[in-house]
């Protein structure tokens, strides 16, 4: 019965892996000229803007270098709130790698995968190209992969973990709203930060405007637009403010009214001002393992009693939130979970 199922999946991967060559997606990351020179240098060509999250999504401590390309002539539309209003034919590019030595970039750094969000006339599509051992091009990839990968963390520390690249239908579960695949990172107040184009600091938000690649944006004073917390860097935020985006990032493309898990009757959108919502002594709707014999998602005052982040400091696949693209532990962004359920009201 096993064999018959991974048969079945595999045979289905083969189709999907078929119909999207067939209709003329590129089989090398190459053939789509988003970079020049060397694939691996990830230099944009003309055209292709670099962009960066304030408070990223954690992927076992992989970095990323993010990139849209915009149809010619074309401009996303301003959201106060969500992601922004993309037009046809607009791709998103994240590139994922590890740094050989977190300390010092000189020292090279290995990539792993790079993941294409296309939006198309009917709504968006994902697509996974895997990078291979040469490091000298990524190819496409509809069924996954496993890589074992080392390297040396910012303290000093040495690791060796295996990074796990999700298949296409794991792509879909977490870019979902509503059943509809969605982009997650690039909303206004994760964007409104600053990044160094070539010619010096400025305003993400400013310089799409002032490019012509965002509309609706009625204000030049950026002060008025929400703007996300590094969660890291406490002069961006308080503990409460630092730990609702991470939050917000890490969970709630799931944990949200529109999202796949909005049956658990948790929601964790940095939006939600009901603090039952974020689990605080809320019961949870489906007890069980995943609970560890905790009562409540969150225990103000009480962080190891707490359901949120018992399933955040699990491995396990049947109890770790979150479910996909995650093998280890985010040591740091749990201690500023932590630090936040132990700082909440008794």
């Amino acid at each position: 019965m096993i064999m018959s199922l991974r048969l079945a999946v595999l045979l289905a991967f083969i189709l999907i892996f078929g119909s999207l060559t067939q209709s003329g997606t590129p089989v090398k990351l190459s053939e789509y000229g988003f970079f020049v020179g060397s694939p691996a240098d990830q230099k944009p060509a003309e055209g292709i803007l670099p962009y960066r999250l304030n408070t990223p999504l954690f992927s076992d401590y992989a970095e990323k270098l993010r990139f849209v390309k915009l149809p010619n002539g074309k401009a996303a539309r301003y959201d106060l709130n969500e992601v922004m209003d993309f037009p046809v034919g607009t791709t998103i590019i994240k590139t994922f790698y590890f740094p050989t030595d977190f300390r010092d970039a000189t020292k090279g750094r290995r990539l792993m995968e790079t993941r294409l969000l296309v939006r198309g006339e009917s709504g968006w599509k994902a697509l996974e190209y895997v990078w291979n051992d040469e490091q000298t091009d990524a190819l496409l990839e509809v069924a996954g992969d496993r890589k074992n990968v080392a390297f040396v963390d910012a303290e000093g520390r040495k690791h060796e973990q295996e990074y796990v690249i999700p298949n296409l239908n794991q792509c879909k579960s977490c870019h979902n709203r509503n059943e509809v695949l969605m982009p997650i990172g690039p909303t206004a107040r994760q964007l409104n930060g600053s990044l160094d184009y070539g010619s010096g600091s400025e305003n993400q938000l400013a310089h799409w405007q002032k490019t012509g690649l965002l509309t609706g944006l009625a204000t030049t004073d950026l002060t008025t637009i929400p703007r996300a917390p590094v969660w890291n860097d406490p002069t961006t935020g308080s503990v409460a403010d630092r730990a609702r985006i991470y939050l917000d990032i890490n969970c709630a493309h799931c944990h949200r009214a529109d999202g796949p898990a909005n049956t658990s009757g948790l929601n964790l959108s940095v939006h939600e001002q009901n603090p039952t919502a974020w689990g605080i002594r809320k019961t949870p709707v489906a007890a069980g393992r995943g609970s560890g014999n905790r009562r409540y998602d969150i225990v103000p005052g009480h962080p190891d009693e707490s359901i949120l982040i018992y399933r955040m400091e699990s491995t396990d696949p049947g109890v770790m939130m979150p479910e996909v693209s995650r093998k280890v532990v985010h040591r740091e962004g749990i201690a500023l979970i932590r630090e936040w359920v132990q700082s909440l009201p008794k």
